[in-house]
């Protein structure tokens, strides 16, 4: 599956999953600490739909944001 909207050209973007250890100062601790991070990926909400695309109808994949502003023309 493409990950890539064919609207807006939205794709996936790249983060960290990050794992904190230790009680918050507000609860009486010292404060909480990253201990460890690791890589991860968020991947747009794309939905598979018939559009009119330049004039001809064609499935594309595009994101939600696109299908609530009205950006497409469903056939």
């Amino acid at each position: 599956m493409l990950k890539i909207c064919a609207i807006c050209g939205k794709s996936k973007a790249a983060g960290k999953s990050v794992v904190r250890k230790g009680l918050a100062k507000q609860k009486g601790g010292t404060g909480s600490k990253i201990t460890r991070s690791t890589a991860r990926s968020f991947l747009p909400n794309l939905q598979k739909i018939r559009i009119t695309l330049n004039g001809r109808v064609q499935k594309a994949y595009v994101c939600t944001k696109c299908i609530k502003k009205g950006l497409i023309k469903k056939a």
